[in-house]
């Protein structure tokens, strides 16, 4: 992803990395919604707006739990890949010495996660909402949305401190 050039002793000739910081964000992000929303609050689950799937039934909860197994392991898939980017930038020595430049892209991360999730799981497909049970659905997702949008503003603008200290004054 971010392959910087190096010198022949390994050391870094490049910027920081910014992918890892990015994918930690996107399974953080999936991890959260999937176990707190899915499984600790159970406000929904990955397909509790398919008809075929209802989670008042025994056949469709199992279907909702097996779909929010795969989502999980997607989401452990991210942060794994992380996990490798991660030591693999620290190997090419470029690591950012400024905890808020990384910290800001997985705050960024996760809110990506939220405005692709909810924008296409809860809008396109509509295979499930935030909250159905209390009524309102869409105010429900928007505030999804609007929590994801703020990740993303207040991460990046972490991030951007964070990288403005790399810079020579």
């Amino acid at each position: 992803m971010d392959d910087a050039p190096t010198t022949a002793s390994g050391t870094s000739t490049g910027l920081p990395s910014r992918s890892f910081g990015l994918v930690y964000g996107l399974g953080f992000g999936g991890f959260v919604d999937g176990i707190v929303l899915h499984q600790i609050l159970q406000w929904h689950h990955m397909v509790s707006d398919v008809d075929d799937y209802p989670t008042t039934t025994l056949a469709g909860l199992e279907a909702n739990t097996l779909a929010d197994g795969f989502f999980h392991v997607a989401t452990w898939l991210l942060l794994l890949l992380a996990s490798v980017l991660a030591i693999r930038t620290w190997q090419q020595g470029r690591l950012a010495p400024s905890w808020s430049f990384h910290f800001g892209l997985v705050l960024a991360g996760w809110g990506v996660f939220n405005l692709v999730e909810g924008l296409v799981n809860h809008q396109l497909l509509g295979v499930h909402h935030v909250r159905d049970d209390l009524g309102a659905p869409l105010s429900w997702d928007l505030g999804f949305l609007a929590a994801g949008a703020l990740l993303v503003i207040g991460g990046w603008l972490l991030h951007r401190r964070g990288a403005a200290r790399l810079s020579p004054r």
